[in-house]
């Protein structure tokens, strides 16, 4: 069970932090103190214990950071977020910075008096983070106790949940046979270990899973992967209780109170990951080597039986996303809110009687709301849809066999604006030509974004966002490293599975996003082509795309056909699954152009 905590700062509330933060960090000589929002694990979603900084700011994406100076404070976050951050945080207090247009050693030299020192938690900072900083000469950087820790009087107690095991049957492969796969690539690499503190690759690797995280069912720990195929899992003997027997005599526990004596007598070369290794950790490793995760794209390269699964569960949540969609549509409360919508979704998946959780908090947006691309629906902002001409519904749900993420954009009105109707459809047009495309093997997240903008980029408009991330089995929904986007680079391998969401958003008016997860697969080969390996993906999301919302005579032939195909690609496969008026809508809604 999950307890809650509300650690987020209020206007209020910031003033009279930031001066205590400010009277430490004054004890102490420093001049400035960065406050991420990773906790120890560079999870994107933290305990409440870990919520440093919502409590210091109010701010609660999943990705920026804070600086607090002496004299002045800054929140720095991202495209998704620059609506999100002003409504949050206290303009007196913090001002705002796009990042990463402005990097933060740049700030910080532009900030600062030279020979200034600057205060970081090393279990919150990364090696190459911390590098970037000290490659700066002007300031001092000093690792130290964590000053939010300090001040904050009753911070929540770290999370402790019980681990479970993650059935064989599910994952594909025991984790004996994981753990010999990677001890190999450790040995050709000359290594004798690998320190890994992802603890979503450690539930991959060991076939367990964990509850410390609400919505991402992942325990919190970290892990040293010998070349010997052994393991040395740093957690509570307590949280282990219920995974002993299940990890056998090759995978040992260790009190984390032991980490410092075990990293230290480990024999090098030792690998680490310097993006996600914080410096606690690496800088206590004698003969440490800066390496690629080993962990990495074997954990996102899906076996056969997770591809399986996930399409069970996807065809699972497709019938449950299909009854809420018609409730959203015919049944609607004429006083319903956003809160309703999210409440709604949520409790048709639950009558599934298979959904262990929601995958992340649904994002529920009615007109304005809904151009604000990570938007946390609460009982201040919730807003009445009478009115609104759509509502943006991003979503998704925790089954055993597999995690769900689907947006869909729904109208509100009849008719709807055309200006909302024509940005919709050239979203769409981006989304088929995701949908649709081959591509040799070796290209990456990186070649294929600029196919999703086009529609958009013709029209002098584009979103602030990847087009798509990867997704876990019964993991997390936001997985590295694969992902759609023009920073990602990693190239593309059958069995990786990504979300497909281009978006338009109009501030203060509309937002308009339409997703499907997808995965890679080996493409069929057309009695014309060369001979050569290609790649394409296949769709595992099957929910209407709302028919109302397209203007038709944008699309071209080849599009017109994508849409009617994946229509009676809905009807086939969840038709079955769902009875009377919503069988009814629902075919209705996937009717041919």
């Amino acid at each position: 069970m999950f307890q809650t905590f509300d650690v987020t700062a209020r206007p209020q509330d910031a003033i009279p932090r930031v001066a205590r933060l400010r009277a430490w960090m004054a004890d102490r000589n420093l001049d400035a103190f960065v406050i991420p929002r990773a906790d120890a694990f560079q999870g994107e979603y933290v305990a409440p214990c870990d919520a440093r900084l919502a409590w210091i700011s109010g701010f609660t994406g999943s990705a920026g950071f804070a600086v607090v100076l002496a004299q002045r404070a800054a929140v720095f976050t991202d495209g998704r977020y620059r609506v999100q951050v002003r409504a949050q945080t206290d303009a007196d207090t913090f001002e705002t910075v796009s990042w990463p247009d402005v990097k933060l050693p740049d700030w910080l030299a532009d900030a600062l008096p030279r020979g200034a020192r600057v205060g970081l938690d090393p279990w919150l900072h990364t090696m190459s983070e911390v590098e970037a900083l000290r490659a700066v000469d002007s300031f001092e950087v000093e690792t130290t106790e964590n000053g939010i820790d300090a001040v904050w009087a009753d911070r929540p107690a770290p999370p402790a949940g019980p681990m479970s095991v993650y059935p064989d049957a599910l994952a594909g492969q025991t984790h004996m046979i994981k753990r010999q796969g990677i001890a190999s690539s450790l040995r050709d690499e000359g290594l004798r270990a690998f320190v890994t503190t992802q603890p979503d690759a450690i539930a991959w690797l060991l076939n367990i899973r964990g509850s410390d995280i609400e919505r991402t069912p992942i325990a919190q720990a970290f892990a040293v992967i010998h070349d010997d195929a052994s393991v040395d899992l740093i957690c509570s003997e307590a949280k282990a209780t219920h995974v002993r027997d299940h990890l056998g005599p090759e995978v040992r526990i260790v009190d984390p109170a032991d980490l410092p004596a075990l990293l230290a007598g480990l024999d090098g070369p030792v690998g680490y990951d310097a993006a996600t290794c914080p410096v606690a950790i690496g800088e206590s490793l004698r003969d440490r080597r800066a390496v690629t995760d080993p962990l990495a794209i074997p954990k996102a390269r899906k076996s056969p039986a997770e591809i399986a699964a996930t399409t069970e569960a996807h065809l699972r949540d497709g019938a449950a996303m299909v009854r809420f969609l018609r409730w959203l549509d015919e049944d609607r409360p004429s006083d319903a809110t956003e809160i309703t919508v999210a409440k709604a979704l949520e409790g048709f998946r639950r009558d599934t009687n298979q959904l262990r959780d929601i995958s992340f908090e649904t994002i529920s947006g009615s007109g304005p709301n809904g151009a604000i691309v990570h938007y946390r629906v609460n009982e201040e902002t919730d807003r009445p849809l009478a009115g609104d001409p759509v509502i943006l519904v991003d979503s998704g749900g925790q089954y055993l066999d597999g995690t769900t993420d689907i947006t869909r954009t729904v109208p509100l009105v009849d008719p709807v604006p055309s200006e909302i109707v024509h940005a919709f459809t050239r979203v769409l047009q981006g989304m088929i030509a995701v949908s649709r495309v081959r591509f040799p093997k070796g290209v990456a997240g990186c070649h294929l974004d600029a196919l999703a903008r086009a529609p958009l980029w013709a029209e002098h408009k584009d979103y602030d966002h990847g087009t798509g991330h990867g997704v876990g089995v019964y993991l997390g929904v936001h997985e590295g490293p694969q992902r759609i986007s023009r920073l990602s680079r990693v190239p593309l391998e059958t069995g990786m599975i990504l979300s497909n969401e281009p978006g338009y958003y109009r501030e203060g008016a509309f937002g308009i996003r339409i997703e499907n997860l997808i995965h890679v697969v080996e493409a069929t080969r057309p009695e014309e082509g060369d001979d050569r390996e290609m790649l394409a993906f296949e769709t595992l999301t099957w929910v209407p795309i709302d028919r109302r919302l397209i203007q038709t005579d944008l699309l071209s032939p080849d599009e017109r056909a994508w849409i009617d195909s994946y229509h009676a690609g809905v009807a086939d496969r969840i038709g079955p699954l769902v009875t009377g008026t919503d069988r009814t809508w629902l075919m209705r809604m996937t009717a041919p152009l």
